[in-house]
């Protein structure tokens, strides 16, 4: 392994925090209720924190690892939290010492088999590993239809390779652990124009495309996202599906 990644969101880390969407407290909840002990969660590729956050009002101890200084510079604080700048194929935990290790939107980035030897290894005997992705938001016609302008008529070939293996929710990776059947879950977030548009300039594809041509291309579809949405101010409700893989070694 080489100490390089592939960093798509340091140069927004803040934006990225400030524009996500949060989880469904009922996901955690339910993944707790699958360990039989509760001392220490491992969120790899934990980004802003947002899981390892969430995870902490169920573990005693939470680590959140990030290859990305600046995500974990503007990662949420928590006391029972801690962060670590390093790569999730080579984590620093010891053995046989956590009761979950979690990757919320992040396994696309990972060497597969690498970190499966380290979930493997960080993992105690019987405990669950659970991987999860989202994808395509949904609101009304009206405004998914700008969206889809945006996500494939302007910014395909700007989004990274790795993207197609969130399209399919990791359906094509390997998954080397029992399987164990999750529930179906959501993120549904209220959200005016402006907070919605905010989270689509948090897309690595509109950052890149921002770069290369000095255009937000948020900005330029701004007028037809104003005229689907209606009043910018009121709150439009916004749904992603999970896909989920949960497992135990």
């Amino acid at each position: 392994m080489t100490g390089t990644f592939k960093d798509h969101f340091s140069g927004h880390a803040q934006t990225y925090r400030e524009a996500r969407p949060h989880y469904d407290p009922a996901l955690f909840a339910w993944l707790a209720a699958q360990c039989a002990r509760r001392d220490l969660a491992w969120d790899a590729g934990c980004g802003n924190g947002q899981a390892s956050v969430a995870l902490a009002a169920h573990y005693a101890r939470v680590v959140g690892t990030d290859p990305s200084s600046a995500q974990i510079d503007n990662a949420q604080p928590a006391p029972n939290v801690e962060y670590r700048v390093e790569r999730a194929e080579a984590c620093s935990l010891p053995d046989a010492s956590a009761d979950l290790v979690t990757v919320a939107q992040a396994l696309h980035w990972f060497d597969l088999d690498a970190f499966h030897a380290q979930v493997r290894r960080v993992l105690r005997p019987g405990g669950v590993v659970a991987q999860w992705s989202y994808a395509d938001c949904r609101i009304d016609a009206a405004v998914d239809a700008v969206k889809n302008r945006l996500y494939v008529d302007v910014l395909d070939s700007y989004w990274a390779p790795e993207r197609r293996l969130v399209e399919s929710g990791y359906r094509e990776l390997a998954f080397p652990f029992e399987r164990i059947a999750a529930p179906a879950f959501e993120l549904r977030v209220s959200w005016n124009l402006a907070q919605f548009l905010g989270y689509l300039r948090s897309w690595s594809a509109t950052q890149k495309y921002l770069a290369a041509h000095g255009v937000d291309p948020v900005g330029e579809m701004e007028d037809d996202f104003a005229a689907a949405w209606g009043d910018a101010a009121q709150a439009r409700e916004v749904v992603w599906d999970l896909a989920m893989r949960v497992g135990r070694v």
